[in-house]
């Protein structure tokens, strides 16, 4: 059966008595070939984490016990947890609140201000610690860590959430409002439903994010498991008291994983057609005008300006210096440019199968087969390229040392920003078009390239660029899997700062913005096309 089939003229009753029987017959007759990719993609998602309980587990039970109850583990623990439970709920705040000034009000020049709010992700966040240590160096510890990855990551929740903002139909709240609804009302039981998927995804990316960091904490001299982890496999890889600590990561994502599913909800937003949505009706802001541009500023300033005003100063002073050498800046690059395209395509490519089956095959499969998708995103890049790197010498080292390999490590880390950017687009993808397509005869693929595509390609899209962009600033596993030669503007820019030599590392990090920044329009548009 081709990828993408389905019975012709099968009617779907969603919200009918018989939703129950009819998902049933679909997922008998879920396509094979979409279900072996998931499977396939779902193992090159588990393979580092197998190497890694394999590893746990050599030193035994009594060594594990010790490693993992020891005071220094819990500190870890600890210092993990508060950074998550800090930092995700300021990027939700932040990016809501942001997102609902830019597109629901009547906030000025929100065009700019959509540009702006969506910048910080042309900035590695290790490029924005090392801004802010420069010019404060007591900004450090928890305080510092919180206020880097709070800054870098809340437009993971800024952009879905601006994306659905503005794409609600006016007409749903008319009609919570003439049904007794207060405005406040309307809001939490029409809106909130529905921005749920987009913001736990957002959330979930930042959470993840965050038990992977290393850059940041480590500048910010605040230990978590992840620095640590880097400091117990300096020995090698061997090592089991490192494995074990990435044992306990992937445990906690999996934790992660469980409170997404019950913050996500099962609300449907899809729309079919676009004829009867009424447009949304803008608040006015008022005398809240000056200080929502006020907040905005700061916001902007602090994630945007300083640390690229510190860039720019430091880049004057090595270009006076005469200390920027472009035959290298340009190497590193053209290297770096490389490999986020093939990333970018791998990983998009990738997250397809399991994000297809979650939307138009609902099972226990299906969402098992996206849920291990970001299981291996919690581990820290040094862990997913050991790990590689062991399974490339013992069961493929043709691959070892290859671009492949490094490929391949960049897909297993960042796919889940594919697939969340999949999955919100396909849930806004109504289901009775696609049901329409195939009782008109047209085939699987058929119906995916005409209906489905042009539906959310701005999502695929979004995604492509999201794990570009990290591709970029991807640090710890490059420095282990790029090939012989090849140097990166992440790992040339860390070589030079990791000496406080920031003169070096400033046309590094420069380049890495430069490069970044056009990207930001692309996922400007993306929220201008959900409409």
């Amino acid at each position: 059966m081709p990828a993408f089939s389905e019975p012709p003229g099968a009617v779907l009753p969603y919200d009918g008595p018989e939703a129950s029987a009819v998902q049933v017959r679909r997922s008998a007759l879920t396509p094979w070939l979409v279900v072996v990719a998931a499977v396939l993609v779902a193992v090159l998602m588990l393979a580092p984490v197998l190497v890694v309980f394999g590893q746990a587990a050599a030193g035994g039970a009594d060594e594990a016990s010790r490693l993992l109850f020891r005071p220094r583990t819990v500190e870890l623990l600890r210092n993990t947890l508060v950074l998550v439970a800090l930092t995700v709920p300021i990027t939700v705040v932040l990016g809501c609140a942001a997102a609902w000034l830019v597109e629901r009000t009547t906030l000025p020049a929100a065009g700019v201000w959509r540009t702006l709010l969506l910048t910080p992700l042309a900035i590695p966040a290790f490029v924005s610690s090392y801004a802010w240590t420069s010019v404060l160096p007591s900004v450090q510890g928890l305080g510092g860590a919180v206020l880097v990855t709070s800054l870098a990551y809340y437009p993971f929740v800024f952009l879905p959430a601006a994306a659905l903002m503005r794409a609600l139909d006016q007409g749903h709240l008319d009609a919570a409002r003439s049904l007794g609804a207060s405005g406040l009302g309307a809001v939490l039981r029409v809106v909130a439903p529905q921005l749920r998927p987009a913001v736990a995804g957002g959330a979930l990316l930042v959470a993840l994010h965050l038990l992977a960091e290393f850059g940041v904490l480590q500048m910010m001299r605040f230990p978590t498991f992840t620095t640590a982890i880097l400091q117990q496999f300096a020995v090698g890889f061997s090592n089991a008291a490192g494995s074990l600590l990435a044992a306990t990561l992937v445990v906690l994502c999996l934790g992660l994983l469980a409170v997404e599913v019950l913050l996500r909800g099962r609300a449907r937003i899809a729309r079919l057609g676009t004829g009867t949505r009424q447009p949304p009706v803008a608040h006015r802001l008022g005398l809240w005008t000056v200080p929502a541009l006020a907040a905005l500023t700061i916001l902007v300033g602090l994630a945007v300006m300083v640390p690229g005003g510190i860039v720019l100063r430091w880049l004057l002073r090595a270009i006076n210096a005469g200390a920027v050498t472009a035959g290298p800046l340009l190497s590193a690059t053209a290297s770096t440019v490389g490999l986020a395209v093939l990333a970018g395509l791998a990983a998009t490519l990738a997250a397809l199968p399991g994000a297809w089956l979650l939307h138009r095959y609902p099972s226990r499969l299906a969402v098992g087969l996206e849920r291990v998708t970001y299981v291996a995103s919690a581990l820290p890049g040094v862990v997913i390229g050991l790990a590689l790197v062991t399974l490339a010498v013992q069961w493929a080292r043709p691959v070892y040392q290859t671009a492949a390999l490094a490929v391949a490590a960049y897909t297993i880390l960042f796919l889940p920003r594919a697939m969340v950017a999949w999955r919100s687009g396909l849930a806004a993808a109504p289901t009775e078009l696609i049901e329409a397509s195939r009782s008109l005869g047209v085939s699987g693929p058929g119906t995916f390239a005409r209906v489905v595509l042009p539906l959310v390609l701005p999502s695929a899209l979004t995604g492509f660029v999201l794990v570009f962009l990290a591709t970029v600033t991807e640090l710890t596993a490059t420095l282990l899997l790029a090939p012989t030669g090849t140097e990166t503007l992440a790992t040339a820019f860390w070589s030079a700062s990791d000496e406080l030599d920031y003169q070096a590392s400033a046309p590094y990090a420069a380049a890495m913005i430069a490069l970044s920044a056009p990207l930001t329009v692309l996922l400007r548009r993306q929220i201008l096309d959900r409409r």
